[in-house]
């Protein structure tokens, strides 16, 4: 199974489970980066870059490759998703109070078009424009980070 992340899972990962703590963890993700398991988008890494962990921005910015560009079937499918009246009035308003960059829409498109699972801390909530209700609309495989390990038979 391959993967996309979202800036939640990533930031969790750099935020609670250290290197010099977890090291088999770290190697196992290392691997799984590396063979192209995990990817993410260009939004994110632009989040990321915004956001409050330094660790996590050096390394996202030298594993800038992770971090792609939409094709243009990713972007269709960003407008598929746009075209849900529900899921543009709440992306738009979630812009709008926070400011800076929207990653979800990527990741699911991206996730949708290259047949990924998409990773995320976000949890499905009836009527709620999140990445899980999303997905769910366009039968995009979604998980949390919690069951991203679990898939992989992490122990630690």
């Amino acid at each position: 199974m391959s993967y996309v992340f979202d800036n939640g899972p990533l930031s969790s990962l750099f935020r609670n489970f250290f290197r010099s703590v977890f090291p088999t963890l770290w190697d196992n993700f290392d691997q799984l980066v590396a063979d192209s398991e995990i990817v993410s988008a260009r939004e994110v890494l632009r989040e990321i870059e915004d956001g409050p962990l330094p660790a996590l921005t050096e390394w996202a910015r030298a594993h800038a490759d992770v971090f792609a560009l939409p094709t243009p079937k990713e972007a269709a499918f960003i407008t598929r998703i746009y075209g849900v009246a529900h899921f543009h009035q709440n992306i738009e308003q979630q812009k709008l109070l926070k400011g800076g960059y929207i990653a979800d829409p990527f990741v699911i498109a991206k996730a949708a078009i290259q047949g990924r699972t998409v990773v995320t801390t976000e949890l499905f909530k009836p009527n709620a424009a999140k990445i899980p209700n999303i997905c769910r609309h366009f039968d995009v495989p979604c998980m949390t980070l919690q069951e991203f390990m679990e898939a992989q038979g992490w122990r630690f």
